[in-house]
């Protein structure tokens, strides 16, 4: 039983790190693709339709791999196969 106890509590370290280092990468991917599109409206401004969707496609896709990685540690935070695996094991 001890052994139960161990993994689930190295599951939730590990939810809380794919979600925090997840929206982490998603805050700063995003900060870094806003000021390089302003710094290249600024210099261009006739590209700045184009940009402006590209930069929008590209938000959303970060955004789906937070999205993702969230959907991953709830998964191991509700349905957690390690510990039915391990539960399976010890019976």
């Amino acid at each position: 039983m001890e052994f139960i106890a161990h993994v689930q509590g190295l599951t939730a370290v590990a939810i809380g790190i794919i979600i925090g280092l997840g929206a982490l990468g998603a805050c700063l991917g995003i900060a870094i693709m806003g000021s390089k599109f302003l710094e290249s409206a600024a210099r261009q401004p006739e590209l700045i339709p184009v940009l402006q969707g590209r930069m929008f496609l590209l938000a959303g896709l970060i955004d789906a791999a937070f999205i993702i990685g969230l959907a991953v540690a709830l998964f191991f935070g509700i349905a957690n196969p390690l510990l039915s695996a391990l539960q399976n094991a010890a019976a």
